[in-house]
């Protein structure tokens, strides 16, 4: 039995990954309703946004007293905001905090090795909360 067959009777919805020119994996995902591209980052605790799209994806925040870093970037401000739905393909989760800060460094080297740039980052937060399986092979992830 192949790994989609198991997970799938198992119960869990899978979601086409499409890999980018800087070897990241990238998804489609729907915060509050609202659809964004969003890099698949085992490494990044939680799920982020840039601070450019806090309107965009209707996002309640209030400033952090956490420091972001990561991605050659250390020390950046933050804000918290509580309380999102987000959906992945069929997946969905309510009540999710999500870190807003500037991601432009983000975008910045996708854009210097010819990738498009992305709304955000989805963490290890939600990748744990559905119980992620990477199916590597076959780009997808597994989520329950």
């Amino acid at each position: 039995m192949s790994l989609p067959s198991y997970l799938s009777k198992k119960g869990y919805q899978k979601k086409k990954m499409n890999l980018t020119k800087t070897n990241h994996f990238k998804v489609t995902a729907h915060i509050n309703g609202i659809k964004g591209k969003f890099i698949i980052d085992t490494g990044a605790s939680n799920t982020c946004i840039d601070k450019e799209l806090i309107e965009h994806f209707k996002l309640i925040s209030e400033d952090s007293d956490t420091k972001a870093a990561g991605a050659g970037a250390t020390d950046m401000k933050t804000q918290l905001a509580k309380d999102n739905s987000l959906r992945i393909g069929k997946w969905k989760s309510k009540k999710n905090s999500i870190i807003v800060f500037d991601l432009s460094h983000v975008n910045e080297a996708l854009t210097n090795h010819n990738s498009k740039p992305v709304h955000g980052i989805i963490g290890a937060d939600i990748l744990k909360k559905g119980k992620a399986v990477i199916d590597y092979k076959s780009n997808l992830l597994f989520l329950k």
